[in-house]
């Protein structure tokens, strides 16, 4: 019997959350390390997957399954694609920097309005939370992904309301309630849809029989299964109400810019970076995969939504004066591009979305760790307590300009191959939503370097004039994602060649060709 590896890769960091939340409570700073150890082996694994991957086989490779409920024909079936790899990548990549830029969020506050903050049980959600989205990536099995999609909600729940961003600390009774506000609605937003896709889940066994998605293929192929168009179209709804919360596309947006806001910084990656990918994947994976009629016929109106959540995001982020919802709307923005890509149904589109899911997660959690440390240093998140940060702090400022540069999508970083190849899909395809889409551009270059000015140009703010530069721990996390955001920016092959055959099978999944330029015959 062959090596498990795709269930290893999963059960590492589960294993790693108990062995940290077992770690004694005075020994605080072992149960860090164990935590590292652990997502660090994490990442091996998963740079295993990788290299075993073979972009040219077949579609789920690595395959794993086994009976799990037999009577209701749920198996435990996991399988691993390309767009499934690139994301198991980017999780296993920013766990550890996660995990290294909160390495004091979770110790305890020397004041008395604070509550015991346990350590243990910060890192050990965070790794809990990693095994359940990887696991996510991984399962071939509609009941088993349902399973995790909902399951990776509840220590997100702790980690959002229960450990609050510093700019908090020592705060009085307003600012814990602001933490449950945005902890409950992120998680009765992310509930509801849930409770959607439910129905939706056991109305796709009723008509398919079976829940995997191997399965479900080939009876599509020989002919054995046939779905009434109205019943399609509503199985189609419950599962993308559901991904578009988790994404989050407007106008089911509002949990996220609270949820980001209030959670410290390296939670607010986890949230933005890793598990919202989950949403934007499903729909590559299960809304064009399995209703592939339905997902055409309401292609008009997500693009039409995607292009709402591009302008409408960035034009609150270039009106924000916190940092962190600042971000959160831009992130907003972004997903727009992402879910403009995937239903634009072309190759090119599908490859920049996927690229952007990767590419965004890095910059993303490049620019929000930097800010994080610059919260934490100044105990406040918003804007105009800052001001001539670059001449005090010139490393921190450095760093925190690339990571709003890639935000922007400058060439020559990561995030502008992405961002290219999904207005080169889309205009193809949709040529007026290609041009509105570009106007999310120009907005990005507004409030990002609107942010910089306010915050690091100018004359020094009094208030951060003792403000120390990026310590060696700060460092670790800052350098190798900038470096990883060139690198990617210069050569983005090593995706491109892993992405671009799982795009060929998704849209053969929807019988879509790319549009052929038209070209005038010579006179």
């Amino acid at each position: 019997m062959s090596f498990p590896l795709l269930t290893a890769t999963a059960a590492l960091p589960a294993i790693g959350a108990i062995a940290t939340a077992a770690v004694p409570a005075a020994q605080r700073t072992v149960a860090k390390w164990v935590a590292l150890f652990f997502s660090l082996g994490t990442l091996v694994l998963a740079g295993i997957v990788f290299a075993r991957f073979e972009p040219g086989g077949d579609r789920y490779q690595l395959t794993e399954s086994k009976a799990w409920i037999a009577d209701f024909g749920v198996r435990y079936e996991l399988g691993v694609d390309g767009i499934g790899v690139a994301l198991l990548g980017l999780t296993a990549l920013l766990i550890p920097f996660v995990i290294v830029a909160g390495w004091h969020d979770a110790d305890p506050l020397e004041t008395k309005s604070s509550r015991w903050r346990p350590t243990q049980g910060f890192f050990a959600l965070i790794l809990m939370v990693e095994a359940m989205v990887i696991l996510s990536f991984l399962a071939t099995d509609v009941f088993l992904f349902y399973i995790l999609f909902e399951a990776m909600l509840i220590p997100m729940y702790f980690l959002i309301g229960g450990f609050g961003d510093r700019a908090h600390a020592g705060s009085d009774e307003n600012a814990a309630k602001q933490r449950s506000y945005a902890a409950v609605k992120f998680l009765l937003y992310n509930l509801a849809g849930g409770l959607i896709m439910l129905a939706a889940v056991i109305g796709l066994y009723v008509v398919a029989g079976s829940f995997s998605l191997s399965e479900i293929a080939a009876a599509r192929a020989d002919g054995t299964l046939e779905m009434a168009t109205s019943t399609e179209r509503w199985l189609f709804l419950g599962f993308f109400l559901a991904f578009a919360i988790k994404a989050p596309l407007w106008p089911l947006h509002t949990w996220l810019p609270n949820a980001m806001g209030e959670a410290t910084a390296p939670v607010a990656v986890l949230i933005t970076a890793i598990v919202d990918k989950v949403g934007t994947f499903a729909m590559l994976r299960f809304c064009l995969g399995l209703f592939p009629e339905a997902s055409k016929w309401a292609t008009p109106v997500v693009i039409a939504l995607a292009l709402v959540s591009i302008v409408y995001g960035a034009l609150l982020a270039v009106g924000q004066r916190d940092i962190k919802r600042l971000i959160a709307y831009a992130s907003i923005s972004h997903f727009g591009f992402i879910i403009l890509g995937i239903f634009a149904m072309t190759s090119q589109g599908q490859s920049g979305a996927t690229l952007y899911m990767v590419n965004h997660g890095i910059s993303t959690a490049a620019l929000l760790l930097v800010a994080g440390f610059l919260i934490t240093r100044r105990g406040s998140r918003l804007i105009a307590d800052y001001g001539g940060v670059q001449k005090v702090a010139p490393v921190l400022a450095g760093t925190f300009l690339i990571g709003g540069l890639a935000t922007l999508s400058l060439p020559g970083l990561a995030p502008f191959v992405s961002e290219f190849l999904v207005l080169v899909g889309t205009f193809s395809a949709y040529p007026v939503a290609g041009i509105i889409a570009t106007s999310g551009i120009v907005l990005a270059a507004v409030y990002v370097l609107v942010l910089y000015q306010r915050t690091m140009t100018g004359p020094v703010n009094e208030s951060v004039r003792t403000m120390p530069d990026l310590k060696a721990r700060e460092l670790v996390v800052a350098v190798p994602l900038i470096a990883l955001l060139l690198f990617l920016g210069v050569f983005p092959k090593p995706l491109t060649e892993v992405v671009n055959p799982a795009v060929k099978h998704t849209m053969s999944d929807v019988q879509k060709k790319d549009p052929q330029p038209e070209v005038e015959a010579a006179k």
